[in-house]
């Protein structure tokens, strides 16, 4: 196995070079402005395809776009078993794309360009060809995602964002207690801050991840208390519903954390690669971030732990 997997993780282990990094990222969330810190970051791995006089809007979405670009690179690099990895997690740029495109199918209006996934796609050529709710809903059906349970915007989110945990934890050992979390974390605010139910299709699918019982909780209390360890550790001194939006800036961070953690050593596999992966994510996340402290006027990172 080892020998397959040489120039993967020697190119996952250069690729950290392209994270920005917490220190740099302060620079930019300490700008004076949005412009300000567009400008800082064109001089880095983010500059590429970042517009020089870009709204935020524009700036976060091309933070996103070099991200993918970066997987993708990755990717290219890998066994086949490793391209599987990446694929489940980059999908939520997959998800992304069918959002855009579900949003313009209800709306009517034009679609905004979709994250260019090459080789990371599920299903997304099946999923820009349809030209209708149901059929987007249908196409899912027979791909990897499985039936969202409807075809509103609501329920494909959801029910794609479930899809992904369920997969990745299957899939992905090393990912599996960060897809957990993670899907205790939108179970736990779909059920209990928006007062939601899930479709069928995607409470019976999340149930393979958190149990049954956890499903099935009243309250939040009891939803914590009947998650496995695997997904309650994401929920970890989280007194109320309410207070979710602290565990998710806090994944974030254990995503990094774990990443960095699984680079390190002499290993041939896979870890070193979701790793990376993990790594590359978290930073562009702490960007996007920074980018939206600029554009406010500049802040340190920390204020950035409130509830959006």
């Amino acid at each position: 196995m080892g020998a397959g997997w040489v120039a993967g993780v020697t190119r996952a282990r250069a690729m950290l070079s392209r994270a920005l990094g917490a220190e740099r990222t302060e620079e930019v969330a300490s700008a004076p402005d949005l412009d300000a810190s567009v400008r800082y970051l064109s001089a880095s791995a983010y500059g590429h395809d970042l517009p020089s006089e870009a709204s935020l809007a524009e700036a976060q979405r091309a933070v996103g776009g070099t991200l993918v670009w970066h997987l993708r690179v990755l990717a290219g690099w890998q066994p086949p078993s490793g391209v599987t990895a990446l694929r489940l997690l980059a999908c939520g740029f997959e998800i992304a794309n069918a959002e855009d495109h579900l949003r313009a199918l209800v709306s009517g209006g034009p679609p905004r360009a979709p994250y260019r996934l090459g080789t990371l796609a599920t299903a997304w050529p099946q999923l820009a060809g349809t030209g209708t709710p149901q059929e987007l809903r249908a196409a899912l059906t027979a791909s990897a995602w499985g039936d969202p349970g409807a075809a509103t915007p609501a329920a494909v989110a959801v029910g794609m964002r479930v899809s992904a945990a369920v997969r990745t934890a299957m899939a992905v050992p090393e990912a599996a207690r960060w897809a957990a979390g993670r899907l205790a974390l939108l179970v736990g605010r779909e059920a209990f801050v928006a007062r939601r139910t899930l479709p069928r299709a995607s409470a019976l699918r999340a149930g393979r991840l958190l149990g049954t019982s956890a499903m099935a909780a009243a309250s939040f209390a009891d939803f914590q208390r009947h998650l496995p360890p695997a997904a309650r550790w994401a929920l970890t001194g989280v007194d109320s519903a309410g207070e979710l939006w602290r565990a998710e800036q806090r994944w974030w961070h254990r995503l990094d954390e774990g990443g960095r953690g699984l680079t390190h050593g002499a290993r041939l596999g896979s870890a070193p690669v979701v790793g990376a992966a993990a790594v590359l994510s978290a930073d562009a996340w702490r960007v996007r971030g920074a980018l939206e402290l600029a554009a406010r006027g500049g802040g340190r990172m920390g204020t950035l732990d409130a509830p959006a």
